[in-house]
């Protein structure tokens, strides 16, 4: 997409992360998140920082961010970055929003002092997994384990690379 602008996130945005993460639950057939909770959860991220927030945007609008950090994972080192969240409108879906937020986040994963980086990605995201094993990441197949999303229980599995 030749006019994508990535930028920090600022405190404006965080009503379209929310629409955008929706949007994401929506094309996977779950319930949306709790919207108010979701909007404290993303203010919060782009006023402290955690985790980072970047944005996609086409002109004016935002139509995808990532958010990043140091991974949450227990017995990490201190240099595994994870990405916490990674979404786009499916309007921009094969455009390079993706990869451009990939870049974005590998940058400042980068800045930050990490070596690795680690995202969890639901074993039912067959879009989302071809997406992050073409940038590089490997399965890290001990690592398959069920979760809650929602009332909902989905397999995720952890892909990780190095920087």
């Amino acid at each position: 997409m030749s006019n994508c602008l990535i930028r920090p996130a600022e405190p404006g945005d965080a009503r379209t992360l929310v629409q955008i993460e929706a949007a994401t639950e929506a094309a996977l057939g779950r319930p949306a998140s709790d919207p108010l909770k979701r909007l404290t959860v993303w203010r919060e991220a782009v006023e402290f920082g955690e985790p980072l927030v970047q944005v996609a945007c086409d002109g004016d609008a935002v139509v995808g961010f990532v958010g990043y950090d140091r991974s949450r994972d227990p017995r990490t080192p201190p240099t595994t970055g994870e990405i916490w969240a990674i979404h786009v409108l499916a309007s921009h879906l094969g455009q390079g929003v993706g990869l451009a937020l990939w870049d974005a986040a590998r940058e400042g994963l980068l800045e930050e002092g990490c070596t690795h980086v680690s995202v969890w990605i639901e074993l039912a995201q067959e879009r989302a997994l071809r997406f992050h094993e073409l940038a590089g990441f490997k399965r890290d197949m001990p690592s398959l384990r069920t979760v809650a999303r929602g009332a909902t229980r989905v397999e995720e599995i952890r892909l990780k690379r190095l920087l």
